[in-house]
């Protein structure tokens, strides 16, 4: 794996206007890192920590109001079909649309110029919905849907794979193999991958590396390798001592910033009352 960086993060910080409380809140404060070619990396952080909010300035929909981001040493300054692929947790497939349809649409936009239908097919045929390309989103389970959209965001072949809680809508069972189905589909493609996660046991069975926020203003507390071997099976993985210990050293971290970050709620509501 490269060490090149492939993302860079430069004394972020960033401030908005709270309608609520009629103030300016700082969203993040000085965060740094350095992701490398091919690197999977996942953020962790209590809610409200500014994690979404950096995937959107790496994506280029937010502008951060101090610092940079730079991709391949060029500078983030818009939005690039091309460059990034973007998933969340909600499929958003258009539902007037078939699954071929859907994964289709990733192709009309940008610099595509092969067949759209071809390329489709194999991407829906990657994440396991052959004989369901004709069928609508509301014929399909919720896990179905997903990987119709994983297929749509993997079709272009980003260099960059942006993922915002992509599985946290999905019943335990189905997340399961989500998770290990979207390793094995890395492993064998390697895409440089920033994967935000409330999930810790998720965040490390499938990552190179966990960066943990700290509460807000976010900021990267700590940043733990994860150096077990691939390919990876998630839920055996977790049965590893050395798996165990970790989650421990980086649940305590985390442990000690949701509480921060929950006090700070609390307090903010009784002001506001």
């Amino acid at each position: 794996m490269s060490t090149t960086p492939h993302i860079t993060v430069e004394n972020i910080r960033h401030w908005y206007y709270d309608t609520r409380t009629k103030g300016v809140v700082e969203a993040i404060s000085h965060a740094e890192t350095k992701i490398g070619h091919r690197e999977f990396v996942s953020i962790v952080g209590p809610s409200g920590c500014g994690k979404t909010t950096l995937l959107n300035m790496i994506a280029g929909m937010v502008v951060p109001s101090q610092g940079t981001l730079s991709i391949d040493g060029r500078r983030v300054s818009g939005i690039q079909p091309d460059t990034i692929g973007y998933m969340v947790a909600r499929d958003t497939l258009l539902p007037w649309r078939t699954v071929i349809k859907n994964v289709e649409f990733a192709l009309e936009f940008g610099s595509h110029d092969g067949d759209r239908r071809k390329e489709a097919e194999e991407f829906v045929s990657l994440v396991g919905l052959d004989g369901f390309e004709d069928h609508y989103p509301d014929q399909l389970s919720h896990g179905m849907r997903q990987r119709a959209a994983l297929a749509r965001t993997l079709v272009g072949r980003p260099k960059v794979l942006l993922m915002d809680e992509p599985f946290g809508a999905l019943d335990a069972q189905t997340r399961l193999l989500m998770q290990n189905e979207f390793v094995h589909l890395w492993e064998a493609r390697q895409t440089t991958v920033v994967f935000v996660t409330h999930d810790l046991i998720e965040a490390m069975a499938m990552s190179d590396r966990v960066l943990v926020f700290s509460a807000r203003p976010g900021r990267i507390k700590a940043d733990y390798r994860v150096d077990f071997p691939r390919p990876r099976i998630v839920d055996e993985l977790q049965d590893d001592p050395a798996f165990q210990a970790l989650h421990r050293n980086i649940w305590g971290e985390l442990k000690v910033e949701a509480y921060d970050a929950d006090h700070s709620d609390r307090q903010a509501r009784g002001a506001a009352h």
